[in-house]
């Protein structure tokens, strides 16, 4: 393919594998379905009062969703073909890796219960480096194994590795990068640095430069700023596949309390900026997928029911994705 990044004056080199670029499909939706503040804000329809009903209803109205649930508690394979056998064929689910995988800190309780006990640790919490290399071994295989389902059936689109602000860039963490490529092949991942490091002026091209010629793609993110964990909101294409997460602007970041930080609602002006970009990005490569994280209430639901018009994105994701 010959997608190229949208970054001026920067060339990477095209990744080998993948759909010819053009197409621009674009799939629009949201990260999770199951959120406190979206299931009391009634935007399910009384019918849907069940988990499978609330899915379905969500398939009903978006071609993807995000599963956050995955970052605190490793899935059950028999929840994994719930999920499966619940949704539309063509559906997606983008998987967000569980946090010991990204180094982010893990309650030793939301591990497999036998995992738990051969860990014996009485920290509150533990990080990839104070756990043995077996028992980490054995969590790779473990939550891999669990979306086969998904894979299998067509419907995992990546599975999201979202990095802590205390993930610098630099030759380590690059290779661990690469290692979690590795293990999730063939399924594929996708990155999202919530360290500023990567994507400062000065290392802008070679972390976009990397991604590419591993043919990782890009989390472009849209989110607050002016804190060690902002990212600026660069749209960059670094393979066939361009992922954005638009994360809101809340003056409550900060917040430990989901609803507070994800307490935004995009304008329309802004809807119709992001729609521009949006559709420059989907024109370099094959797929699009744009995912709203302003989780609280309905938000996320009500803008990107509203992007996808914009978008021109089909409501289903069964038809080319641009008008």
């Amino acid at each position: 393919m010959t997608a190229q990044p949208m970054l001026d004056g920067i060339t990477w080199p095209a990744p080998s594998t993948g759909d010819q670029p053009g197409a621009g499909r674009i799939r629009v939706g949201t990260a999770s379905w199951t959120d406190r503040s979206l299931l009391e804000s009634g935007w399910y329809p009384g019918h849907a009062s069940t988990p499978a009903a609330r899915l379905a209803y969500y398939a009903s109205r978006f071609p993807i969703v995000e599963v956050d649930a995955t970052y605190y508690h490793p899935p059950a394979q028999r929840t994994v073909e719930a999920w499966r056998d619940r949704t539309p064929p063509g559906f997606t689910f983008n998987v967000k890796a569980f946090s010991l995988l990204t180094n982010h800190p893990t309650r030793p309780a939301s591990l497999y219960k036998d995992l738990r006990e051969r860990l014996g640790s009485s920290k509150r919490v533990v990080y990839l480096r104070d756990v043995a290399p077996e028992i980490t071994e054995e969590v790779w295989q473990r939550f891999l194994g669990a979306l086969g389902p998904l894979h299998e059936a067509g419907k995992l689109g990546a599975v999201l590795f979202q990095f802590p602000p205390w993930f610098p860039i630099g030759r380590d963490n690059r290779r661990y990068i690469l290692e979690c490529v590795r293990r999730c092949s063939p399924m594929r991942i996708c990155v999202e640095f919530r360290n500023r490091t990567w994507m400062e002026q000065e290392n802008r091209a070679e972390t976009l430069g990397f991604l590419a010629s591993h043919d990782i793609p890009y989390v472009c993110v849209d989110m607050p700023q002016g804190h060690p964990s902002s990212i600026p909101p660069i749209l960059a294409a670094t393979s066939d596949l361009a992922v954005v997460r638009l994360h809101g602007h809340s003056d409550r970041w900060t917040s430990k309390k989901i609803e507070e930080r994800f307490a935004y609602l995009y304008s329309e002006e802004e809807l119709r900026r992001w729609a521009d970009r949006i559709g420059e990005l989907a024109g370099q490569v094959s797929l699009t997928y744009v995912l709203l994280n302003n989780c609280c209430g309905d938000n996320s639901q009500r803008n990107a029911a509203r992007l996808a018009v914009l978008l021109g994105a089909s409501g289903t994701g069964r038809s080319p994705g641009r008008g």
